[in-house]
């Protein structure tokens, strides 16, 4: 497992040159880091977060994490980052093989906020540095599940990817994109089973309904400016962008029957 630095996930409305080397696409914690959370409480959380995952018998979930507390994030989103947790055989240190849940990420690359690399971990490390032990979790249907684990086991899903990433991705074109986009266009890609980045983009036109990001234009412009996690160049008016909710309300509209979950701690 890659073993990568935290760096607190940030709020948009947040957006300014103080915000430079933070983003929603942020890599797990590891040795360190200063953890909001002891490590017991940690994994007390993560093998909460799996054994809700396993009772709804999900093979292929989308799962989100709050990098930072619901008060500082902008209207009408709460989660911070969201990867795909798909239930595998782990090997462990020692050499044994376990199930659990493996989790394929967007996330940027230490020292380079501007460019993203696809990366595998799991449970403890996913949550670790974060602000609030609270997880959001989307599984859709047995058949959609399929699908999209087909697309992850697949060259399509590394075709998917576009290094160049922005915090507010739009996720309507391509030439920047962050982790829910990239979520969203696997998902997508599943659904319409196709690998085609048009056809992709020309559904989500169609019938997604992105976030418009609701923040003062001049920190909008000043974080394009500063930091270099965040652009412009791919909005086009009101600037919009893709969050865990958004995908959430598209999966049920095109996937009747597919179930979100919020997991709290004990």
């Amino acid at each position: 497992m890659k073993r990568r630095t935290f760096v607190t996930a940030a709020a948009t409305a947040a957006l300014m040159p103080a915000a430079q080397g933070s983003g929603f696409s942020t890599a797990s914690s590891t040795a360190g880091t200063r953890l909001n959370f002891t490590p017991e409480q940690l994994a007390g959380f993560a093998k909460k977060v799996e054994r809700a995952l396993a009772a709804q018998g999900a093979h292929v979930a989308l799962l989100a994490r709050m990098g930072r507390p619901l008060a500082e994030m902008p209207a009408g989103m709460q989660f911070t980052h969201v990867g795909i947790a798909v239930y595998s055989s782990i090997t462990t240190t020692d050499g044994r093989k376990v199930p659990g849940y493996a989790i394929y990420n967007l996330y940027q690359k230490d020292g380079k906020p501007d460019v993203s690399e696809l990366v595998q971990d799991y449970p403890v490390d996913f949550f670790a540095g974060v602000s609030v032990l609270e997880a959001g979790a989307i599984v859709p249907t047995p058949a959609l599940q399929r699908r999209i684990l087909g697309v992850i086991a697949s060259p399509v899903y590394a075709a998917l990817h576009d290094s160049r990433y922005s915090l507010i991705a739009n996720p309507y074109n391509l030439g920047r994109q962050n982790c829910t986009e990239f979520v969203l266009d696997v998902v997508e890609s599943a659904l319409g089973e196709t690998s085609d980045p048009a056809a992709i983009k020309a559904a989500l036109h169609s019938g997604f309904r992105a976030q418009p990001v609701r923040v003062n234009p001049l920190k909008l412009v000043a974080g394009a400016l500063f930091s270099a996690e965040v652009s412009l160049s791919d909005q086009d008016g009101t600037p919009v962008t893709a969050t865990f909710e958004t995908i959430a309300r598209y999966l049920q509209e095109r996937d009747p029957g597919t179930k979100v979950l919020h997991v709290l701690p004990d």
